[in-house]
This record gives C-alpha cells, structure tokens and sequence, in this order.
C-alpha cells in the first residue's frame, strides 16, 4: 500500500504548496480547505456538459495529479471495485459514458482506466468533512472516496453514514465507494498535527439527464414531445430512482457470480 498512497500524499502536499486558491474558496459547505475539481460536469445553469475550468496555475497543478501513477493506480481500482460490487450498476456506467463521449468528442475523462466524468483532490491538510449530501451527482451512482495522509484512524477520520447509523473506520489509503447524491454522511475529526487528504470520483447527475434527453436541455426535451408524452416522460423521471437501486446487487447474486 506504501508503493501508492505515499507518492500520493507526497503529491497532494505538494500540490497544495503550488496551487492558487483564495481563503474564500477554502470555505465552502463540505468544509474550510483547499480542493482542486476537474474533468466534466452539467448542472449549475450550464445550458450544455462542458469541462470544469481552472487558471493557469491550477491546470498546471492538475496536470501533474492527473499523471501521477499514484492516482492513475486509484482511479483504476475504484473502476474494478464498481465492477465487482455492482456489476449492473458498472454496466449502466458503461454504456452512458459511451454515448456521452461519443457525442462530445471534445470532452474527456480525467483518467483513461477510470469509470466517471470528474474528480476532486481535497488538499486539507486536515480534510474532514461536515455533513452533507453530493446532491448534484447521481442519486443511485456510487461515489468512489480514497482517504490519504498521515493520521491515527483509529481515533479520526473515520467516515459516518448518517442514514445507516453507522461509523466505519477509513484509514489511509483504502477507498470506499457510496451513493454519496443519496446518504447523508462527514467525517469525525482528526487530531491537531495530523494531516488528512481525500480523491474523489463522481459523475453529475446532470449528465445522465442530458443523455436521457437525447443530448439537449429537459425543456427543450420536453417541448418535442406530446402532452401525454411529457406526462409519461415527468412520471418516469420519477421512477428512474427506484430503477436505479434494482441495479445494484445483493450479497447472494454476487455468490453466484463466481
């Protein structure tokens, strides 16, 4: 684990020391500290999926993570963990990002062995976050979280999952994956001197919606569409949640996998 989660740390140290961000971009609502996003998102009032946009001096920060074996490895591993444990689930994935990027070639993922659209690197140096749902991502996709950094786990940083009543000890170096849209969930904080970082994967919801809505906005879906068809369209919208978690899979189904 060495082999990888310290060349990591070591990146994510130095990445935070080069990158330009302003203490009021360090206070937002996951948190007070420095993170660095990029890859592609849709939401937000954007009226097409485009890629999230950084200075210079960030993009050149950025471009260093992105080729750092390191999080190469992690971003590969996270794909394989999706496909073990929700092969159907993967299989979704697989054939959105198809047609996504098939139809905005211009766009691409942040890693080429990596399953989603966008990713985070939460520089700390003490990253623990405050409750909060990823409202924006997939409300049945499941976010991929790796823990990175030099603090005892066994007294912090362990991940709290709200809605399940649970508290799961996180150490460094181990990922974990959550439908992260859907489960209200922080961290326990670490101690002072102790230095915690986190990557995250995640795809935007808003992307499954533009593909879904044969690649334009939902009104401008809508507007083709019959009266009666925009009534059946409005109730699958709302079925698309419940469709979404029969795509997942128990433990038994995953048994006879094998």
């Amino acid at each position: 684990m060495e082999r990888v989660h310290d060349p990591a740390v070591e990146a994510m140290e130095e990445a935070r020391a080069n990158c330009s961000i302003s203490e009021e971009r360090q206070r937002h609502r996951h948190g007070n500290w420095a993170n660095l996003s990029t890859g592609d998102s849709m939401g937000g009032g954007q009226v097409r999926p485009g890629a999230l946009v950084n200075g210079m001096v960030n993009t050149a920060v950025l471009v260093a993570l992105l080729s750092n074996l390191a999080f190469i490895t992690y971003a590969g591993f996270a794909t394989g963990l999706l496909a073990t444990w929700a092969p159907n689930l993967f299989d979704f994935y697989v054939d959105y990002m198809k047609l996504f990027y098939h139809h905005h070639p211009n766009l691409h993922r942040p890693f080429l062995n990596g399953i989603r659209c966008a990713v985070t690197f939460n520089l700390g140096p003490m990253t623990c976050t405050l409750g909060h749902r990823d409202f924006t991502n997939l409300v049945f996709g499941w976010c991929a979280i790796t823990a990175l950094g030099k603090f005892n786990y066994k007294k912090g940083g362990h991940l709290i999952l709200w809605d399940c009543k649970s508290i799961i000890e996180f150490p460094p170096g181990t990922t974990i994956l959550i439908p992260s849209a859907a489960i209200f969930h922080s961290n326990i904080p670490i101690a002072d001197g102790e230095r915690r970082y986190s990557f995250t994967q995640y795809t935007a919801g808003g992307i499954f919606r533009w593909i879904e809505h044969r690649f334009q906005l939902e009104e401008a879906y809508l507007a083709t569409l019959t009266k009666k068809e925009q009534e059946e369209e409005i109730a699958l919208g709302k079925q698309r949640a419940t469709e979404g978690i029969g795509l997942l899979s128990t433990l038994a189904e995953l048994q006879a996998m094998k």
